[in-house]
């Protein structure tokens, strides 16, 4: 295990956090180093927090800063890169304003207390994307998502997918069925009765079916699962008080409370008629993210995921805004099996007991059993605590084997993307790397069969992109 002491130097990976990102044109792309592989043609989109400061004032969570967008292209004739602020009207106000104005995640508005709760709550289009035909739409927790041209980033508008009710919460982490191409999401309505509410979508994007589950008080769920004919829902024993939040005293993120006592809520849900199938409950965890989930062949579930032993994770990831974190919250990948018609747990099993985060499998399994899970890491040996991940990883859950591609000294890859090859069976896979050392972006190639190989091609980027959340590929085939 890693060693956990407490320093106060701040590491390399704050660098890129602090200060505002700069957006850039289409550039064409340098090699730095290797070849951009014959095969792989399509844009890897990326999307997170580009700006946690204005004003002045520093945002109170990573999760507040402004959303913006980095899209590379690849063709025949190289690589090009273009990277811009996703422009809610909630952005335009605070770039005219110079200061911050709404209330986020981790923010109270700013102004007298009786005045707060009359503030809209910012979409901060932050967290991650989805490839539609014709667009594509930057996603967030707590509202719509916004549709951008898919070439170019600019930014169309709030986008409600066909649905005639308005605007409605729709999360970051929707699941697209390779078979059928449809799209299945969900948003949380809180309130006295808060509502979990199920979206379908066709493959345009537009949602052709909708439902609604009742919650107990109002919990943080960031992600689901789609495994096979199911979607898998984990609610953790994490509830908000309102009141503080509503009287505009407290933010969202200082007003969750851990409460195990609960125990973690299983809801399994059938993915044709979004009718729920069966509710159950276990033991108490926390979760951001899903690797994946299927059905075994005995009809039984398996779902792999990031587990935390609670929600310090939350403090943690609080204190990355500041730049320098100090508490030790990791959470390792997980497997738990479950029987879909009574969300009863049969069995949990830890599949790889090393500090890992942003799994991710190809997109062509989601809902299916996957050989392999992508993972960012921490590097061998290094102090956790003040680190972000160096290293990204693929774990074999048949032999359960871990191969680690480590970034090097001071640099910080973003999310594992696996992108397949458009004319033969390889696979690669991109992320994105901050190198502190330079002070400089890059985007890495690497065989997805040879991890811990030097990439196959290191392209350098026009300006720093910061650390960010999610990305997703759309092949040009």
């Amino acid at each position: 295990m890693q060693t956990k002491t407490k320093i106060s130097a701040k590491k390399s990976w704050a660098q890129a956090l602090a200060r505002p990102a700069a957006e850039f044109p289409l550039t064409p792309l340098l090699v730095k180093s290797g070849k951009i592989p014959e095969g792989l043609r399509g844009t890897l989109y990326r999307n997170g927090p580009a700006r946690l400061e204005r004003g002045g004032m520093t945002v109170g969570h990573w999760f507040d800063g402004d959303g913006a967008i980095l899209a590379v292209h690849f063709t025949d004739a190289g690589a090009a890169a273009v990277y811009r602020y996703v422009q809610t009207a909630e952005y335009q106000a605070e770039k005219k304003s110079d200061k911050f104005l709404y209330t986020n995640y981790g923010m109270t508005a700013p102004g007298p207390v009786w005045l707060r709760w009359t503030k809209p709550i910012k979409n901060a289009a932050n967290t991650s994307v989805l490839a539609l035909p014709d667009r594509l739409l930057a996603l967030w927790e707590g509202g719509p998502p916004h549709s951008l041209d898919l070439q170019t980033l600019e930014t169309i508008g709030i986008d409600n997918l066909g649905n005639s009710a308005g605007e409605f919460p729709y999360s970051a982490h929707c699941k697209r069925d390779p078979i059928t191409g449809n799209i299945f999401n969900f948003g949380i309505t809180p309130g006295v009765s808060t509502k979990l509410n199920l979206y379908k979508s066709a493959p345009t994007g537009k949602i052709v079916e909708k439902a609604t589950v009742a919650l107990d008080g109002i919990p943080l769920m960031h992600d689901f699962v789609l495994a096979g004919k199911y979607l898998i829902f984990f609610v953790p024993p994490v509830r908000l008080k309102f009141l503080p939040v509503l009287a505009g005293i407290s933010s969202y993120g200082d007003s969750f409370e851990w409460k195990p006592e609960l125990g973690t809520q299983i809801l399994v849900v059938d993915s044709e008629t979004l009718s729920l199938v069966s509710r159950g409950e276990t033991a108490p965890w926390f979760q951001w993210h899903f690797a994946n989930g299927f059905v075994k062949e005995d009809g039984s579930v398996a779902v792999d995921f990031v587990r935390f032993p609670d929600f310090q994770t939350n403090r943690r990831l609080k204190e990355v805004a500041a730049g320098e974190t100090r508490t030790d919250a990791e959470g390792s990948l997980w497997r738990v099996h479950l029987n879909p018609q009574t969300a009863k747990v049969t069995a949990t099993e830890e599949l790889l007991d090393q500090p890992c985060e942003f799994p991710t499998v190809p997109a062509a399994e989601i809902g299916q059993e996957s050989r392999y899970i992508y993972l960012a890491m921490y590097r061998p040996d290094v102090d956790i605590v003040p680190e972000r991940y160096g290293a990204i990883a693929r774990f074999d859950t048949q032999s359960r084997n871990l191969t680690i591609a480590d970034c090097g000294e001071n640099r910080y890859p973003a999310e594992p993307i696996y992108v397949p090859d458009i004319s033969s069976d390889k696979g690669w896979i991109l992320t994105v790397v901050y190198d502190g050392n330079s002070d400089s972006s890059e985007v890495w190639i690497f065989d997805s069969d040879r991890l811990s190989d030097s990439p196959v091609c290191q392209l350098e980027l026009p300006g720093v992109i910061p650390l960010s959340f999610h990305g997703t590929w759309k092949s040009a085939v």
